[in-house]
């Protein structure tokens, strides 16, 4: 059996502070993009584990298609002994929360495969001891986020008339630096208007008031990722924003323009309806 996960984009994100969890607050919405990789289980006799597609760094008993599995197994002892494969095709480290669609889609799968009869608010409680934008990847619908990104609330938000272009620069930012990074600012009282309310206004105001907070220190950094939307912009794209602590930067583009940018082919770009 096989699903194919997808990917999201934030729109918007605001870290309001931290946490005495070492977590810390934020205030997003979470967008889900068809840009899709797959995840097979078969029952076997031996538990194997196997990927293709991108090259997944460190050590493979920490990505969360294994933990999945592990979860459910605890609490579903009868659980079936699997051969699991994940294609991955969606960049990694780079905000779009791959590895988080595959922790929620491996429950659903299971939960699906062996009929554990599990509700949708069951596997959200699974997803969120997953990890944080786990839950989401349970809905995959339109949700303004709160609290470490697991408390979801549906909204309507209807972007199909646009497209999106998709840009990463093959670089790979890690969220505990980037969150390192705003530890100043988070002293500092926040003026920024709410992200919920901002959603609802026409998106031509987006550009002005619609704010992801790790862009100012990874832009610093990598002034390479600002120049991707400083050119997302010039070729016509009504909002550009970098997605998560990126490294992944997004253009919405009213769906009848042609997009004439042009990056080096090591920069993976890619242009998908919503």
């Amino acid at each position: 059996m096989v699903l194919f996960p997808n990917c999201k984009i934030n729109l918007g994100l605001n870290i309001i502070s931290k946490r005495s969890d070492g977590y810390h607050d934020l205030e997003s919405v979470f967008y889900p993009i068809l840009i899709r990789e797959a995840v097979e289980i078969i029952e076997n006799e031996n538990f194997e584990f196997s990927n293709s597609g991108w090259v997944i760094e460190g050590d493979k008993q920490n990505n969360l298609c294994l933990k999945a599995y592990q979860l459910l197994k605890k609490d579903f002892p009868h659980l079936p002994t699997v051969q699991m494969h994940l294609h991955k095709a969606i960049p990694m480290g780079a905000g779009l929360g791959g590895g988080s669609a595959d922790g929620a889609f491996t429950l659903k799968l299971l939960n699906e495969k062996f009929d554990l009869s599990l509700s949708e608010t069951q596997l959200i409680d699974y997803a969120s001891q997953l990890g944080s934008d786990c839950p989401f990847f349970i809905l995959n619908k339109p949700c303004f986020a709160k609290g470490r990104g697991d408390l979801l609330e549906q909204i309507s938000l209807d972007l199909t008339s646009y497209k999106f272009m998709i840009i990463h620069p093959g670089i790979h930012i890690s969220t505990a630096w980037a969150f390192s990074q705003l530890s100043e600012r988070l002293q500092q009282p926040d003026n920024s208007k709410s992200i919920k309310e901002i959603i609802q206004r026409p998106l031509s105001i987006w550009k002005d008031e619609l704010k992801n907070d790790f862009e100012e220190p990874v832009f610093a950094h990598f002034p390479e990722i600002k120049k991707i939307k400083d050119e997302l912009y010039n070729a016509g794209a009504v909002y550009s924003s970098m997605t998560g602590s990126g490294s992944a930067v997004y253009g919405i583009f009213k769906k009848e323009d042609h997009i004439a940018v042009s990056f080096p082919k090591k920069i993976f770009t890619l242009e998908v309806n919503a």
